[in-house]
């Protein structure tokens, strides 16, 4: 019995040796924006939402004619503006309904109307318009929303936090007690507020405003690491080098706490489009003129029963973006956390132990 206990502990440690051994084969000679970057691409979720996420923004930006800032008018590849007013389409629609869409996946020789889009394939709202392209404005603005709140939060969040954790004392004190203060007021109390004072000024005034509210976690984050970092030999190397705070703050420790603040980031703007959403939704975010995603649902809710595909469109892509986020989220921490390693497959395991046995009988 002894024996065999042995024996099972000298293959465990085998296996975890030549795990260690493909691992660390993988990484040799490369630097770790290198090693990042190859962990990023292995990780099959997160390059799949990459290229969803990529494909979105692509499709929206340019469906619909938008001005260069904003002076020379570029043109879309879509035939209807949101503001066009077409026939009411009537057909063979369901509930007997009228503006059904016309996106078809089903080929002719099957019996169906053959592969295509057709002139409204997200149908047409209660006056007519084309619903597809208000799906379009709808994302842009809800994609805006979502990069300024991560673009303003992440930036306030990251120099509050390295200010804080790097000078401690009186420094610290005071802007954690900011922090607190708008930690305790909930962020879709903010929204609220200024959506209903402030909604008619657009989806961009409306994400600046929440941007200005939603670094407090990213801070905090930012602070705990600054915190452990200063710390360390190459900081205090740099001080011996004469380098001055400011350089040592941006220089030496923010490089080195890009992971974290990548991540955090990631998932501020996947919150933010869904806080985006359930405002509009409310009707105390963006309003119309404008246009956005949740407003959309908000809008047609009633018509589920009777025509769901003005509820799904909007929701598809709320989803998808939200989705596409978390999970690009999700690559980047498996990619900046030096303790992740990629799952060994038997047949690697395997390939690596024929290696060394082979090694050994030339030896």
């Amino acid at each position: 019995m002894a024996f065999s206990l042995k024996k099972k502990l000298d293959n465990v440690e085998l296996s975890t040796t030549g795990e260690n051994a493909i691992a660390n084969r993988e990484v040799e000679g490369l630097s770790q924006s290198q090693i990042v970057r190859a962990r990023f691409f292995r990780h099959r979720a997160a390059m799949i939402s990459l290229i969803t996420i990529f494909s979105v923004v692509v499709m929206v930006f340019t469906a619909l004619d938008w001005r260069l800032f904003g002076i020379w008018r570029v043109p879309g590849w879509w035939k209807w503006t949101p503001e066009d007013l077409p026939d009411l389409r009537f057909g063979d629609c369901p509930n007997d309904t009228v503006g059904c869409p016309t996106i078809s996946f089903l080929p002719k020789a099957l019996g169906g109307a053959g592969i295509g889009l057709g002139s409204h394939p997200f149908g047409q709202d209660d006056i007519g318009r084309d619903f597809f392209a208000l799906v379009m404005k709808g994302t842009q603005r809800s994609l805006t929303v979502m990069f300024i709140i991560g673009l303003l939060g992440g930036t306030i969040g990251t120099v509050v936090g390295a200010i804080s954790g790097f000078y401690r004392g009186i420094i610290d004190a005071v802007l954690m007690r900011i922090n607190d203060f708008i930690i305790v007021i909930p962020a879709i109390v903010i929204g609220a507020v200024v959506g209903f004072h402030f909604g008619n000024l657009g989806a961009t005034f409306l994400a600046f405003y929440l941007g200005l509210f939603s670094w407090t976690g990213l801070a905090r984050l930012v602070r705990g690491e600054f915190f452990s970092l200063r710390e360390r030999q190459f900081v205090d190397a740099a001080r011996v080098a004469g380098a001055s705070n400011r350089r040592i703050i941006f220089k030496h420790i923010l490089p080195n706490a890009v992971g974290v603040i990548i991540v955090v980031v990631t998932l501020l703007m996947s919150g933010a489009i869904l806080l985006e959403t359930s405002l509009s939704y409310l009707g105390l975010g963006v309003i119309e003129p404008d246009v956005s995603l949740g407003l959309l649902i908000n809008k047609y809710q009633d018509s589920f029963t009777t025509r769901p595909w003005l509820f799904w469109y909007p929701g598809l892509f709320i989803i998808t973006i939200a989705l596409s986020i978390n999970f690009i989220g999700d690559g980047l921490r498996d990619a900046f956390d030096p303790r992740q390693r990629r799952r060994i497959s038997k047949k690697e395991r395997l390939q690596s132990a024929t290696a060394r046995k082979l090694t050994a009988a030339n030896d």
